[in-house]
């Protein structure tokens, strides 16, 4: 099947889903909430993209996402809503900070519940109780692929380094003290690739996880 058709078909399924859930709010039908978590990249940092968390919150909540929470000053939101298209979310979320913040940040948006799924299958080697290593999780933002972002890299480098694909996402290790030697740590923030990540630690998501 040709890649356009199968980007028709999974647009055409989307805004199904869409009118459905419209249609029963229509009716008045309660609608399942799902638990999300929202990831902004590039916020507060360097006194670029500044945001109040108390205000984004706000906003969230003005929109009629339910018991919204943040978690730090990077961007990290937890929510529900009964939405059931993480993309359509993240648009409409990338919308908000357009028209209340005059801010253009990309959004990652996934389950709650993937994330939990995701953390029970990582490597043996990630989130462990090692304080010498630094353990991150990379969130490949649509419609960059995880496969892209590792050949643009490269290899990790040996000794220093280690990463697992489990795309979208690419769990990432390395040495606290080495870090500059590390391949991935250099090139992740270069022009080219930087723009097409977020980026969170392993204590950060065990928190949303679970919030």
């Amino acid at each position: 099947m040709a890649v356009r058709e199968k980007l028709a078909r999974g647009a055409c399924k989307r805004q199904l889903h869409a009118l459905a859930a419209q249609a029963e709010l229509d009716k008045g039908v309660t609608m399942p909430m799902n638990r999300y978590i929202a990831l902004l990249r590039g916020v507060n940092i360097s006194g670029k993209n500044k945001l109040s968390m108390p205000a984004l919150t706000a906003a969230f909540a003005a929109r009629g996402y339910a018991e919204v929470s943040s978690y730090l000053n990077s961007g990290n939101l937890v929510f529900s809503c009964a939405a059931q298209d993480e993309m359509q979310i993240s648009r409409a979320i990338e919308a908000m900070l357009r028209e209340e913040f005059a801010l253009e940040i990309p959004v990652f948006v996934l389950l709650q519940g993937e994330l939990q799924a995701l953390l029970g299958k990582k490597p043996a080697w990630w989130g462990t109780a090692d304080k010498a290593l630094y353990d991150n999780l990379i969130f490949v933002l649509p419609p960059t692929c995880a496969d892209e972002i590792v050949e643009k890299v490269g290899e990790p480098t040996p000794g220093l380094e280690q990463i697992h694909v489990a795309a979208p996402y690419i769990f990432w290790s390395f040495d606290r003290e080495k870090y500059a030697k590390c391949n991935w740590w250099k090139k992740t923030a270069r022009a080219g690739i930087g723009e097409r990540l977020t980026i969170r630690t392993a204590n950060t998501l065990n928190v949303l996880a679970t919030r």
